[in-house]
């Protein structure tokens, strides 16, 4: 058996102005008709009943996401009362499970990732857990570079172990490298991107965070023992992704290859990879005319977008907002929030 774990109470900043306080990212129907997060439970469905999904999030988009997730039984949607990042989040939810079923594997994953070959996926994630089967090894699944990345993690590739083929020990976690180092790294051929994805047996992982984050797994054993005092304690933990709280000082970490299609849609240029195009490269959902333009990319909730003679920009239109911006710079929505929020035009947010 295999628990599921889904981290869903990210803000989705960068999918900003679709993406709102209310409606992050993960709440959205990106590309088909299934929101993201609706789309990762589907995908997972054949691994595990939903008996065994858990999903974090914030108490605020609980009833959105309760919602969009009637088969997910109410008890599993974990709600948490402040966001400390990654780290408290899963430790939490461990404890939250009953005791017999953290014993075994648990599988944690985003619910904003998109996976375009969800059979190799869960073939992946049963691999996976057989590897942590009776074992305190975390592992994290990896993706092969197509580009020297700096927005992503990267995972060093070691000996091979036994096991799953292509099971790997991992010999260091380098966080979201410069450009240099990114380049050298896909041109050595032996890293993987950090995927977020990790499989392990929950009561392991609990004592690595004891150990590795002695306070934080503290503040945890306290929510434990005292959880009628959960909203009390739970923002007093320190704020610390899994990344740096564990991974990055475990020995007992190996990596299996994710070759399934994966993207992290972690902005609105990785969206345009996906989307229908037409011969210029212009992507869109909506309608969009466009005359001597190319590779653009449209998201309009409503009317038409009219482009002519631009290139590389991302156009968005929603009820209340029309974002346009060069490609190269969707990594910098956030900064269009934080002004948002200075200005505290909360409507908007």
């Amino acid at each position: 058996m295999l628990e599921i774990l889904v981290l869903a109470g990210g803000s989705g900043t960068r999918f900003w102005p679709v993406s709102r306080r209310l409606r992050p990212k993960q709440l959205l129907a990106l590309e088909g008709e299934r929101s993201l997060l609706q789309a990762t439970v589907d995908r997972l469905a054949p691994l595990a009943t939903p008996e065994r999904i858990w999903i974090s999030t914030t108490a605020e988009l609980a009833d959105a996401v309760r919602a969009q997730l009637p088969e997910v039984p109410p008890a599993q949607i974990l709600l948490e009362p402040a966001g400390r990042n990654t780290a408290p989040a899963i430790g939490w939810s461990l404890l939250a499970m009953p005791a017999a079923r953290r014993a075994g594997p648990v599988a944690v994953l985003p619910a904003d990732h998109r996976i375009a070959d969800p059979a190799r996926f869960r073939e992946v994630l049963a691999a996976a857990r057989e590897a942590v089967a009776g074992s305190d090894r975390v592992i994290a699944l990896g993706v092969t570079p197509d580009r020297p990345e700096t927005g992503f993690g990267y995972l060093e590739l070691g000996e091979p172990l036994p096991g799953p083929e292509g099971l790997r020990r991992v010999v260091r976690f380098t966080e979201k490298p410069d450009l240099a180092t990114a380049e050298r790294f896909l041109a050595g051929g032996r890293h993987l991107w950090n995927g977020g994805i990790f499989v392990f047996r929950g009561e392991a992982l609990l004592a690595h965070l004891r150990r590795l984050a002695p306070e934080l797994g503290a503040g945890l054993d306290r929510i434990a023992a005292e959880p009628a005092r959960l909203a009390e304690l739970y923002p007093q933990l320190p704020k610390i992704s899994i990344d740096h709280a564990v991974m990055e000082k475990l020995a007992e970490i190996a990596t299996l290859p994710l070759a399934c299609g994966w993207n992290d849609l972690g902005s609105w240029d990785a969206l345009a990879g996906v989307l229908p195009a037409d011969a210029a490269g212009n992507a869109a959902r909506g309608e969009l005319v466009a005359v001597d333009a190319a590779a653009n990319l449209v998201f309009a909730e409503g009317g038409t977008v009219a482009l002519l003679g631009v290139s590389d920009l991302v156009v968005v239109r929603t009820d209340d907002v029309v974002l346009v911006m060069p490609k190269e710079r969707a990594q910098d929505v956030r900064r269009l929030v934080d002004e948002l929020a200075r200005r505290r035009r909360t409507g908007l947010l």
